[in-house]
């Protein structure tokens, strides 16, 4: 039976991320990371031999299919992938929808390329707005400066 592809990305979230603090929160880290890396090659039409070969050279070391396959295993702890060998199997696939999704369990979100400057927008327009009520605030408060017989 055919493995099942995903057909989209995730949407980008708009919520707050929040980091679980709680005790245990991050327990079977692993295991969830490797069913992350079964998602992300799963939803990728290109042999994992193709996703390998381009992972090695971008770490200019060699990563192999029987790797892949390791590291999307849940069960086996002995063969965790390094946050280096995600990061490139995260460029290779173009899947940061995944990875925001895992760092939004730390309280952190992923940006994308281009994506910074609508973030920069939206701080822009805040502190604008900001400025913009302090700016009313001051006008109520202010008066005309009268010194003499000459208004200021």
């Amino acid at each position: 039976m055919a493995k099942a592809r995903a057909t989209n990305q995730l949407a980008f979230a708009f919520d707050l991320p929040r980091p679980a603090t709680h005790p245990a929160a991050l327990a079977g880290s692993d295991a969830r990371t490797a069913r992350m890396v079964g998602e992300i090659l799963n939803s990728d039409p290109r042999a994992r031999e193709v996703i390998a070969a381009e992972m090695s050279v971008l770490l200019d070391d060699q990563v192999s299919k029987a790797m892949l396959d390791a590291w999307s295993a849940p069960g086996k702890d002995a063969h965790n992938i390094s946050w280096s060998r995600l990061r490139a199997l995260i460029l290779v696939t173009n899947r940061f929808d995944l990875l925001d999704r895992d760092l939004r369990e730390i309280g952190a979100a992923v940006l994308v390329g281009e994506e910074i400057h609508t973030a920069r927008l939206g701080h822009l327009k805040s502190k604008i707005a900001e400025l913009t009520a302090e700016l009313r605030a001051v006008e109520r408060m202010a008066t005309p400066i009268a010194r003499g017989s000459t208004e200021c």
